[in-house]
């Protein structure tokens, strides 16, 4: 019986033996399996650090109005006769744009004409006999002074007759008529909208702590986007005052617009350009991560080269290995930097600590990789390529 039992006991030991050594058995194989298994290469864009020129800005938002913009109204009361212009028509200076009912003011003008011509008929008359020596110094001032008056009443009358009419303050593009013809119109009653889009104005503020880098002429760029700012003018007024409210200065420029595209009233994104500055550090703002810890940037650094394993082996196996060709390009790993960053202007930020000149930077795929993943540079998905590309002239 306790043979028996010394039997079992033993074969019982045998298979959980058996079971717990295969078990380690396999643990210990996967995890050299895992261990020796490659890492697979993440492909990334690349900008390498260089020293370039940097143009430092200003950039705020602003308003676009019109150089000369005004809502046209009469002077004098009276029955629209005639609308002799039409929604966004150009129209030059002196135009006739509203013509009022002006028979009894025509009719009053040409009876002061006809007295004028009489009064001056009878100046000539008297200035002859005055001559002959048989008129009166008398009669010829009484003649000059009826002259004069004659002649004054006709340009006021003829003054009234003018304002009958409005016309174009100064060339430019009118807005929508806001009267019909026969509509009785009183003076101050707006009829449309006169704009002179050739030349627009913008006007924006700047912090004070910025006043001090604002002149006379400096370059200004102006567009809808931040990225896309096709429209140049230039600073033409710098408010001397701060609000001491917002802290803000305001200043207008004036910007060209031959083609009509900006629109007064119309919100535009500005960047005023200050001096350029040569040999600043500056790179692709997509290669820098912000993070609770800081900023930082993939640094693109060969990998280094294992040590080769010692014996008398190695020589033999390098003797009777066949003659390989040039060797392959090393591998590469990124590397984790932190950096400090300056100013940020047109898509790209300067870093002042943290990498240095011909650093290769990860500007795309930044997202899959962690500190010494290899990688593969592949620079034909660069994102500043596509954007050089976009700008490039067609």
């Amino acid at each position: 019986m306790i043979k028996r039992l010394i039997i079992a006991l033993v074969l019982l030991v045998l298979v959980v033996g058996g079971i717990v050594g295969f078990n380690v058995f396999r643990d210990n194989a996967i995890q050299q399996f895992f261990a020796n298994m490659p890492v697979a290469s993440v492909t990334v864009a690349t900008a390498k650090v260089e020293p370039a020129p940097w143009t430092p800005g200003i950039e705020t938002i602003g308003t676009v109005n019109a150089s000369q913009g005004v809502d046209l109204t009469v002077e004098q009361a009276g029955i629209i006769k005639d609308i002799k212009f039409a929604a966004n028509q150009h129209v030059n200076q002196g135009d006739v744009l509203i013509q009022l009912d002006d028979t009894v003011q025509q009719a009053d003008l040409a009876a002061s004409k006809a007295q004028a011509a009489l009064d001056q008929q009878s100046l000539d008359r008297a200035m002859e006999l005055q001559r002959r020596g048989v008129g009166s110094e008398v009669a010829l001032d009484a003649a000059r002074a009826a002259a004069t008056t004659s002649a004054s009443q006709v340009q006021k009358l003829q003054a009234v007759v003018d304002q009958k009419q409005l016309r174009a303050p100064f060339s430019g593009t009118i807005g929508i008529p806001k009267v019909d013809d026969g509509q009785y119109l009183a003076p101050g009653t707006i009829v449309a909208t006169l704009q002179d889009l050739e030349t627009m104005r913008a006007d924006f503020s700047v912090p004070e702590q910025q006043l001090g880098l604002l002149k006379i002429g400096q370059p200004v760029g102006f567009g809808v986007a931040a990225e896309d700012m096709p429209f140049k003018g230039s600073v033409v007024g710098i408010d001397p005052k701060v609000d001491p409210q917002s802290r803000l200065v305001s200043v207008r420029a004036e910007i060209t617009n031959p083609e009509g595209n900006l629109s007064p009233g119309q919100f535009v994104r500005v960047r005023v350009e200050l001096p350029e500055e040569d040999g600043v550090l500056a790179v692709p703002q997509t290669a820098l991560t912000t993070s609770l810890y800081g900023d930082y940037v993939y640094v693109v650094r060969p990998t280094e080269a294992k040590p080769a394993a010692a014996g008398a082996a190695a020589p033999a196996a390098a003797s009777a290995a066949p003659a390989q060709p040039a060797a392959a390009e090393p591998a590469l790993v990124v590397k984790q930097v932190f950096v400090k960053v300056g100013r940020r202007s047109e898509g790209r930020v300067e870093i002042t600590e943290g990498v240095a000149l011909g650093d290769e930077l990860v500007i795309a795929g930044q997202n899959r990789l962690t500190n010494g993943t290899p990688v593969k540079v592949d620079n034909t998905v660069s994102p500043t390529a596509s954007a050089n590309a976009k700008a490039a002239p067609k």
